[in-house]
């Protein structure tokens, strides 16, 4: 009885001395290196401009202080240079450009599943 607990013992120590090892050569998610960027967008100061084209459509601008960042005159992820029906469907499209500058994702792309989600086409 003695020799099957001497050897339970060890065997368990064995399994805990492999599983230390093992992470230590695989590492964890605490030991993981996590690159971070700095957002350069997150103290500036960013607006919009709605403006209207000749063919009674809509297109934005959007400043990043007193600079045009973003010049869109036509719907962006649709094919065609045909601007937003409305000023509130440009706007819509436009703060969720302005999110996507805020949250770094640069360049800051709309896709045509994000438009349908907006009702902008």
């Amino acid at each position: 009885m003695k020799k099957k607990i001497i050897i339970s013992s060890c065997s368990f120590f064995c399994l805990l001395t492999v599983v230390f090892l093992w992470s230590k050569i695989v590492g964890t998610k605490a030991d993981a290196v996590v690159h971070e960027e700095n957002n350069p967008y997150e103290e500036t100061r960013i607006k919009t401009i709605i403006f209207p084209l000749e063919n009674g459509t809509f297109g934005y601008d959007i400043y990043k202080n007193d600079s045009v960042l973003i010049h869109q005159p036509s719907r962006p992820g649709v094919s065609g240079n045909i601007g937003f029906k409305t000023e509130e469907d440009a706007l819509k499209v436009a703060e969720l450009v302005i999110k996507k500058i805020l949250n770094n994702e640069i360049p800051p792309t709309i896709t045509k599943e994000e438009l349908q989600d907006l009702k902008v086409l």
